[in-house]
């Protein structure tokens, strides 16, 4: 039997990791704090490992543990990672000293495993063509803007520099479904009947069902190749008027009115909700760096390379996605 470790399994893609995983039939590792949820880690298979990013001669002390007593593991997931923060240097903190700290004590410890992939985000690709809408191409320079993005190429350079290092990197594009909170802010307002928009250029967004992604890291583990970066993405791109259609249809809502808000207010808006994050020391899901997020109006990938080397094919259109996504909301009473 395969095994496997996935870091930030309490989180959002974390625990469809798991799920899918166990599907898989992999003897399945999920690390965690002490203080991480495991509302949906409930899986009595789950076997769990709290891992020490921020002590490298700890770290190292529970890996070699485990691999005494289990050996290592097969395949690793890192999924651990920041998306909001109250400071910058949280970002650099996880996305980049975090990755680095266990890349290194895997290769210390001889636990380096036969697939390494991080999730990484389609942020590190910066603003790309906002004049004819080009995708991201696998052959287009990383430009991120935004410090999240910086954390998170960073990451991935750190791999591309250990020599030998069996990695995979998934440059994953807006991730929603059951569960996730920051798109559920979204179909909540449109339930409420208002629908806000950033900007008044044209902006092409792309998404991925959990479900699809999960599915697709499966798969890359066991087919692969290694040492390569993937756009990943359902292979359509949709409008904010588009996104908004479907929402209502899913929900039954007849009537919502359009707030179209000019990048200028936002901005002030994301720099007021970041200060006030600041002060009560809870981060905050608009800021200065999430501004540069929504203003960016380019959201397409070409994600040929997936599709040819492992078959990355997504079974949920926005519309089969969100509909299951919103049964969710509704049967768990969030809507």
């Amino acid at each position: 039997m395969k095994s496997i470790l996935i870091t930030g399994a309490g989180g959002f893609i974390g625990g469809f990791l798991v799920e899918e995983a166990l599907k898989w039939g992999y003897d399945t590792w999920a690390a965690v704090r002490s203080t991480t949820s495991r509302e949906y880690l409930k899986d009595k298979r789950i076997h769990f490992i709290e891992l020490d990013y921020d002590d490298q001669d700890n770290l190292e002390k529970t890996l070699n543990e485990h691999n005494a007593e289990y050996g290592r593991w097969d395949y690793i997931v890192h999924n651990l990672g920041v998306t909001k923060s109250t400071s910058y240097l949280d970002f650099e903190r996880v996305n980049h000293g975090y990755l680095r700290a266990l890349v290194d004590a895997l290769q210390a410890t001889g636990m380096t495993p036969e697939v390494f992939l991080l999730m990484s985000s389609l942020s590190v690709m910066g603003p790309g063509d906002e004049k004819s809408y080009k995708p991201f191409l696998s052959t287009d320079m990383p430009q991120p803007n935004t410090f999240y993005g910086v954390s998170k190429v960073k990451a991935e350079t750190y791999l591309q520099m250990v020599e030998n290092f069996p990695y995979t990197i998934f440059r994953c594009t807006g991730v929603y479904g059951p569960r996730e909170k920051d798109y559920f802010l979204m179909i909540k307002s449109i339930k409420r009947g208002f629908d806000f928009s950033v900007g008044f250029e044209k902006q092409m967004l792309t998404f991925i069902y959990v479900k699809d992604l999960v599915t697709a890291v499966m798969d890359a583990l066991e087919r692969g190749p290694l040492r390569k970066a993937y756009f990943i993405s359902e292979n359509q791109a949709y409008t904010q008027q588009e996104f908004r259609k479907i929402v209502c249809e899913e929900l039954g809502k007849k009537f919502v009115i359009p707030v179209t808000c000019p990048l200028w207010l936002v901005k002030q808006v994301c720099r007021v909700s970041e200060f006030i994050g600041k002060v009560t020391l809870k981060a905050s899901t608009l800021n200065r760096d999430k501004f540069k997020i929504l203003k960016q109006r380019n959201w397409l990938c070409d994600t040929s390379e997936a599709r040819r080397d492992f078959d990355f094919s997504p079974k949920y259109s926005l519309r089969d996605g969100l509909r299951e996504a919103i049964a969710w909301y509704r049967n768990a009473g969030w809507l």
